[in-house]
């Protein structure tokens, strides 16, 4: 079931992503997070009315996705870059793919005209969730990082959504 986290799902949530950021080049950190910087993400996500969606099974998160400004200028308004991540223990049942067709769905109730997703070039998996998806190749940035002693390339996915033509200029 896919539902909007709350706080209680915050550890499991910090879970996932530290696992990423220790054993992938899914997140370009180096450091673990702790329990607090998870929370004031998610108060500010709360506070900006960015989703974050979870997948639940029987009460525990197996993975999440959210989306937040692609940039902070105010033309980009309608452009979202989103993440999605999946429990080491549930890979392969396709939670990505639910937890993506979730977050689709909220950001066309939501106005978004474009959603971005940057991934590692080396995560094949990804780039063909996105591409059964109706993402398309949008462009890379070569040697955009540096992790696990090796330089690693970006690439951009984006899907065209049908928010607003004409969208009132502020």
């Amino acid at each position: 079931m896919i539902r909007q986290a709350t706080k209680e799902d915050i550890p499991t949530i910090l879970e996932i992503f530290n696992d990423n950021i220790l054993h992938s080049t899914a997140i370009y950190m180096y450091k673990e997070q702790t329990l607090e910087q998870r929370m004031q993400w998610f108060e500010q996500k709360q506070q900006n009315g960015e989703p974050l969606m979870v997948f639940d099974i029987d009460g525990e998160v197996a993975g999440y996705a959210t989306y937040g400004s692609f940039r902070a200028y105010p033309a980009y308004h309608y452009t979202v870059e989103h993440s999605v991540y999946v429990h080491k223990g549930h890979y392969k049942k396709g939670i990505a793919t639910k937890l993506m067709h979730g977050l689709i769905d909220y950001a066309t109730k939501h106005e978004v005209k474009t959603m971005v997703a940057g991934i590692d070039k080396e995560n094949e998996a990804s780039i063909v969730i996105h591409e059964k998806l109706g993402f398309t190749y949008s462009g890379t940035i070569r040697n955009a990082g540096y992790k696990f002693n090796r330089w690693l390339d970006l690439v951009f996915y984006q899907l065209d959504l049908h928010g607003p033509e004409n969208p009132q200029e502020n």
